[in-house]
């Protein structure tokens, strides 16, 4: 049975004026095969008189039930966020390295996308994090993330002093360079590099990674996705506040920040045959003797 995707938006990596070509040859693909093509605006800068209609992201997400997004697992991020609130599904092509989001090469683009058009893939549901940044009685961040939030310390070097609490109960306090809330999209990012592990996207989690704790007793913990994560800040020592690296807030004592699972979720459309353990051996290089 085919999807019906009667409308696609195209999406290429920010300011790579090299993608528009295959962006393009795309288009027409996809217009041979009766669908409306739309294209977001910063891509669109880059053509001229483009035979496609150019909108913002926010109308993307309103008029398209697909995009397809050109570029790097950077990209996906960005794009994930804006077009949650919209159920839009997402589908990533890489410009020559495999992602860990963007996982059909430009050499078999066609191929793959008429399969996937011909209802012939594998929808992946990947969770997002929702975070507020509280400073006393008013709210001044409220910003979503795909891979994770974290607290770090301040570029003055000192430690970042903060108290966790799960659903309102004391958890822990902790001294440390930073505190990592991934999702387990996000597991295989910063958190991985902490020493987190490795959570499948099927699951609903949420993983907290220290970074560099004081104490060794600080772990990584898991908790379930309908958790309610509070951070309280018990110093001022310029530490700041990271949403997937992407927007950041430094951080007062007292500030407090509140990270729960963001109630839609963004659906990921693979070629048959996807397997997330082969991108794991791809990727980590488990493959090799």
């Amino acid at each position: 049975m085919e999807k019906p995707f009667k409308t696609i938006a195209l999406i290429g990596k920010y300011n790579s004026p090299e993608i528009v070509t295959p962006l393009l040859k795309l288009a027409d693909f996809l217009k041979a095969r009766g669908i409306n093509v739309l294209i977001d605006k910063l891509t669109g800068a880059h053509i001229k008189n483009s035979p496609y209609p150019i909108h913002e992201l926010d109308d993307l997400g309103r008029e398209a039930e697909l995009a397809i997004v050109l570029g790097g697992d950077g990209t996906m991020l960005n794009i994930a966020r804006t077009l949650a609130p919209h159920e839009v599904a997402l589908v990533g092509v890489n410009q020559g390295r495999l992602g860990f989001l963007t996982d059909i090469s430009l050499d078999t683009m066609y191929e793959t996308i008429s399969a996937i058009l011909d209802g012939q893939c594998v929808t992946e549901d990947r969770m997002l994090l929702e975070g507020e940044v509280h400073r006393g009685a008013g709210r001044i961040a409220d910003v979503l993330a795909f891979n994770d939030v974290v607290v770090s310390k301040g570029i003055e070097g000192n430690m970042a002093e903060m108290e966790v609490r799960i659903d309102g109960e004391f958890i822990y306090h902790q001294r440390s360079d930073g505190l990592i809330v991934a999702t387990p999209t996000g597991s295989t990012a910063y958190a991985l590099s902490a020493g987190g592990p490795i959570v499948h996207p099927a699951l609903r989690v949420i993983s907290l990674v220290p970074v560099s704790p004081h104490t060794l007793s600080n772990r990584p913990v898991v908790v379930g996705s309908d958790s309610v994560i509070e951070i309280i800040m018990r110093s001022d020592s310029d530490a700041r506040v990271h949403f997937d690296s992407h927007s950041h807030y430094v951080l007062s004592e007292g500030d407090r920040i509140l990270i729960k699972r963001y109630p839609h979720t963004i659906s990921l459309l693979h070629p048959v045959g996807h397997s997330y353990y082969r991108m794991l051996r791809e990727k980590l290089n488990w493959n090799r003797e």
